[in-house]
């Protein structure tokens, strides 16, 4: 690792800065260096307001300004905290992504996620953990989305990255909003058992999944 990230964690945590408003246009304009056209459905679903986690397959390192910005609310979000070691870690820090260290527990940045969901902002997570080469329907997530959904008690909302040509480096992409999976609907209970987790996780990238296989239809 270079140089020592700071961040402050304890910091209160706002939304919508006029420096947000500022860089908006460019960031909406830098997933089209990937993708052709970025075409949005469902966005009506993200709700208009109190906390909630938007959990989104991984397909390139625009997914957060992809599919952030949108419903009127601007997202919060994890970064492995090699990014805040280069030279656009400040346009990180104006788009309220926060570091996490993935190679250990990072206790205080699942702790900083937990409090952005609980003061009713928008958290956005990618429970594969890691980007797609392939562009397959996604299948696999780790826990970290429904632990926070189980200590925020928060309500999770699917999302699916679907890049119509898979086989050509510039193509269309869509972002499709599913429905939100309510936090009753996980089923956790006070005994916080792994199992729990588990299968919240299946019930996320399942749905997402589901996103996923409606592909470009009634477009």
């Amino acid at each position: 690792m270079g140089k020592q990230v700071k961040y402050n964690y304890n910091k209160k945590i706002k939304s919508k800065g006029i420096s947000y408003y500022f860089w908006l246009p460019l960031a909406r304009f830098l997933p089209h260096i990937k993708f052709r056209r970025v075409i949005r459905c469902g966005t009506e679903n993200i709700p208009k307001e109190g906390g909630i986690i938007l959990a989104s397959n991984h397909i390139s390192g625009f997914d957060p300004i992809t599919v952030g910005g949108s419903g009127g609310r601007d997202l919060h979000f994890m970064s492995k905290i090699e990014h805040f070691e280069n030279w656009y870690s400040p346009l990180l820090r104006v788009f309220n992504g926060f570091p996490v260290n993935r190679g250990n527990t990072d206790k205080s940045s699942v702790e900083y996620a937990i409090r952005v969901v609980k003061e009713g902002h928008v958290l956005g997570m990618f429970p594969e953990g890691t980007r797609s080469k392939t562009f397959e329907k996604p299948v696999k997530g780790k826990s970290g989305v429904a632990l926070i959904a189980r200590e925020a008690r928060a309500d999770v909302l699917p999302i699916s990255l679907y890049k119509v040509q898979r086989d050509k480096k510039w193509s269309d992409l869509i972002v499709r909003y599913g429905e939100v999976i309510k936090y009753e609907d996980f089923g956790f209970t006070d005994e916080k058992k792994s199992r729990e987790l588990k299968d919240a996780t299946k019930k996320i990238m399942g749905e997402i999944g589901k996103l996923w296989e409606q592909g470009d239809a009634k477009l």
